[in-house]
């Protein structure tokens, strides 16, 4: 059993990120458009959608990530596209069916305090990063 640490969040990143890889495959997206369409879904306009993910996913070519999905008609402005939305609704629908295996009878109690810590944990990652000496 691998002990908690960065280990081990990495080897469940990858898994579960394998799990998205292959919903994605038939779509033509990225991870990183997947993650942009994700928070689009969230944005409600008034906040740049660049910005935003430069600050949350901490993506450094967010600008053209964003191009390329406005070019598709995924994007309008800061927020989704109809055609967007739809898109985002279907791929929720079919990771949660492809990830139902991984989460199915995992005790109510479990999910909870992996929960908390994992918010804690990536609430002082995102703190030190904003701590991080500029290169």
């Amino acid at each position: 059993m691998t002990p908690f640490g960065p280990q081990l969040l990495g080897e469940t990143e990858k898994a579960l990120g394998a799990v998205l890889a292959r919903v994605l495959d038939s779509t033509g997206l990225t991870e990183q458009q997947w993650v942009t369409l994700r928070l689009a879904g969230q944005n409600d306009g008034r906040i740049e959608l660049v910005g935003l993910l430069v600050d949350r996913a901490h993506f450094a070519d967010a600008e053209p990530i964003v191009a390329s999905l406005t070019a598709r008609g995924l994007i309008t402005g800061e927020r989704l596209s109809p055609a967007g939305q739809s898109l985002l609704d279907d791929l929720r629908a079919r990771v949660d069916s492809a990830a139902a295996p991984i989460w199915r009878d995992l005790p109510a109690s479990d999910v909870a305090a992996a929960e908390r810590l994992l918010n804690t944990v990536a609430g002082r990652a995102r703190s030190v990063l904003a701590d991080w000496p500029s290169s």
